[in-house]
């Protein structure tokens, strides 16, 4: 199908500017989280707009008109952001943060850490509303928001060239090995978790010996 890149570049600007818009929320969220005495969650940002071809064959996948209305109305994750912390407990964190957020729109949430997938994927998926304040209208887009700690993201982003390079029809025995790795990295964020409670619990203690009397 021939694709005229001119009938989707207003629909993929909207959503490239709503990435724009929620990054800068996001990375204030944190900064403010910083007054409050609170340690940075974010590790990395990454983002990303499907392209039209994409689009296209999503929407051809789940039977839909392929219209950009049609994409409009029915795919929320045009455009995606991917959100790294050092920790578990970091990534409810900030979640809970950005629920508190009058600007942003929790609109649905799917909890893969503590629901993995059958295959062990882990990570939380949010999906937000943005409304863009344009020149003539306001214009709400969605965006999905991937919050995950650095061994998650790593994990996924195996099974992801992985998944690929077998053509989606990946042998069972790195199936189960995947999974086993998934298990591996729980254990991991865990072990994590307890090592900086563990240094702040020696902080906490040595900076109280160091009062003056």
């Amino acid at each position: 199908m021939g694709i005229d890149f001119n009938e989707w570049k207003n629909l993929l600007l909207l959503h490239k500017l709503a990435l724009d818009d929620l990054e800068t929320k996001i990375n204030i969220t944190a900064e403010e989280g910083k007054l409050l005495g609170e340690e940075n969650p974010i590790e990395h940002i990454k983002r990303r707009i499907k392209t039209p071809e994409s689009i296209i064959d999503k929407l051809q996948r789940k039977g839909l008109l392929v219209t950009v209305g049609s994409a409009e109305a029915n795919l929320r994750d045009i455009a995606g952001i991917r959100i790294t912390c050092s920790f578990v407990s970091d990534i409810y964190k900030l979640y809970e943060h950005i629920q508190k957020r009058a600007d942003i729109e929790i609109v649905e949430t799917k909890d893969y850490i503590k629901n993995p997938k059958p295959n062990g994927y882990q990570s939380l998926h949010v999906i937000v509303k943005v409304n863009l304040h344009l020149y003539t209208s306001i214009q709400p887009v969605y965006v999905e928001v991937q919050l995950r700690t650095l061994a998650m993201d790593f994990w996924a982003s195996l099974e992801h060239k992985i998944y690929y390079k077998y053509d989606r029809q990946v042998p069972e025995y790195l199936t189960q090995e995947l999974k086993e790795a998934a298990e591996s990295i729980t254990a991991l964020d865990e072990k994590m978790k307890n090592i900086r409670d563990e240094v702040e619990v020696i902080r906490t203690t040595t900076d109280q010996i160091m009062l003056p009397l």
